[in-house]
């Protein structure tokens, strides 16, 4: 049998009435880490800022997996509106279908604020701060996250003939590749992308004024993301033979650029 990365035979177990998903179990892991490291990186920078982090969490998670949950509804309509559809599916977010740009969107704002309301009571720095300090983090959190696509056995890519390729199951292959069993494992490439960008992230912490992280975070997660996108077969709108998320990539990738290299013409 030709070498290959098997999907899993189940994306959920059940004990008594309670059912655990994976892909549930996979955002969780990887919001324990980010409030760890982030945590972690700020108070040793800002000892007085012990227990911040855990604070604005209890408000940027729920808003960020919000905005990743509604951003894939707004985008893809058509699965949950219309003849033959469900509306409460929009709401089962164990099945997969959290956008990545939605859940950074709205939980960047949900944090902006639960931090600056912190802030005033406290001596802390800017807000900016913070977001350099969590930014590894979270890159490691969208690394563990993207394993819950393997479980559910989604997001896969184009057909691939290779050691390291995802064997999908028949009942799970998109219309026209029905006779095709391996394809690019689009999670793994990803997740593999996000780590390291997080060591990039770590490597120069300190190196560049306040802000120029999670600029750095923006533009160099959306530039993989772009080509990482562009392998995928799931359905998706496109324009110009391009995916809607490959045109979201590159204004991310350009705005985290543009900001970037403002942070660091202002400070010199």
């Amino acid at each position: 049998m030709q070498l290959s990365i098997p999907t899993p035979t189940t994306s959920a177990v059940a004990i008594g009435p309670l059912t655990i998903h994976f892909y549930a179990l996979c955002i969780i892991a990887g919001t324990t880490v980010a409030i760890w490291l982030g945590n972690k990186r700020f108070i040793k920078a800002y000892p007085q800022a012990i227990g911040v982090v855990g604070d604005v969490a209890i408000f940027a998670v729920p808003f960020g997996v919000i905005g990743g949950r509604l951003y894939h509804v707004i985008t893809t309509p058509e699965k949950y509106f219309g003849a033959r559809r469900h509306l409460m599916d929009a709401f089962r977010i164990w099945n997969g279908g959290l956008g990545i740009w939605g859940a950074i969107t709205l939980g960047t704002v949900a944090a902006y604020f639960a931090y600056n309301r912190i802030a005033r009571s406290r001596e802390l720095p800017s807000f900016l701060a913070f977001a350099d300090a969590l930014a590894p983090g979270v890159l490691i959190a969208q690394a563990i996250g993207r394993w819950g696509n393997w479980f559910n056995g989604e997001l896969f890519g184009r057909p691939l003939d290779a050691p390291w390729a995802l064997r999908i199951p028949q009942y799970l292959r998109p219309a026209g590749f029905e006779h095709i069993a391996t394809f690019h494992p689009t999670f793994l490439y990803e997740s593999i992308w996000c780590l390291i960008a997080a060591a990039i992230l770590i490597a120069f912490s300190g190196r560049f004024p306040v802000g120029a992280i999670f600029a750095l975070y923006i533009s160099i997660y959306s530039f993989g993301r772009f080509f990482i996108e562009g392998i995928r077969i799931d359905e998706a709108h496109t324009v110009g033979g391009l995916r809607l998320n490959q045109y979201v990539a590159l204004i991310a990738t350009a705005g985290g650029v543009v900001a970037f290299t403002r942070i660091l013409r202002r400070t010199r």
